[in-house]
């Protein structure tokens, strides 16, 4: 576990046919907030640092270049959660075979939920089942986009305090993107836009 002072993930000039030139770096137990326009490559860039599109330049994760891992123990470590959560079964329990019971208390859920139907869920519950998913992986980045997009107030309120407690525990790092600027002023130290492909820094 890399010491509070150094970059738990850190991005040099990664750029794919529209990112350009990216450098970034996450700490542990920080959340770097993200926002931009629609279009203007922030959900481009998560699946980049996550390898999951063409990309070039270098990714390193407590100073271990990306190309050391596999890519799906990249993948397990630098854990994307995307808007739009995809379910290859027709029940919940199939995808959460090490899934941690007090996380799906705290989203909400009972044991029930994993006979539930995954056709008949709403896209509120979607997301939350995904970040129960994603955090049964124990990754040391969490890549969120628009983690909290269909979920109310009171849901919200949860998840955020729930990404924030795993963050601080398990003294990991997470690039979270949002429209809602008051969402990033409660949770994230650091601040950062993309507009047309471009990463830029906020000032403090």
């Amino acid at each position: 576990m890399c010491p509070a002072d150094t970059a738990l993930l850190e991005a040099r000039h990664l750029s794919t046919t529209f990112i350009r030139e990216v450098a970034l770096r996450i700490f542990p137990g920080e959340i770097l907030g993200l926002h931009g326009d629609s279009g203007s490559g922030k959900t481009l860039l998560l699946r980049a640092l996550a390898d999951l599109d063409v990309n070039r330049g270098e990714v390193l994760l407590e100073g271990q270049a990306r190309e050391s891992f596999s890519g799906p123990e990249w993948r397990r470590r630098v854990g994307l959660l995307p808007a739009e959560s995809h379910w290859w079964s027709d029940t919940i329990a199939p995808h959460a075979k090490r899934w941690p019971m007090e996380i799906l208390a705290a989203l909400g859920f009972s044991v029930d939920v994993l006979n539930w139907q995954t056709g008949r869920l709403s896209s509120g519950e979607k997301q939350r089942l995904a970040l129960a998913r994603l955090l049964a992986n124990r990754p040391r980045v969490l890549l969120l986009d628009e983690p909290t997009a269909n979920l109310d107030s009171g849901n919200t309120n949860i998840v955020e305090q729930i990404i924030g407690d795993y963050l601080r525990k398990a003294r990991a790092g997470a690039l979270w993107v949002s429209h809602d600027p008051e969402q990033l002023a409660r949770v994230a130290r650091r601040r950062a836009g993309m507009r047309n492909g471009r990463f830029e820094m906020e000032p403090n």
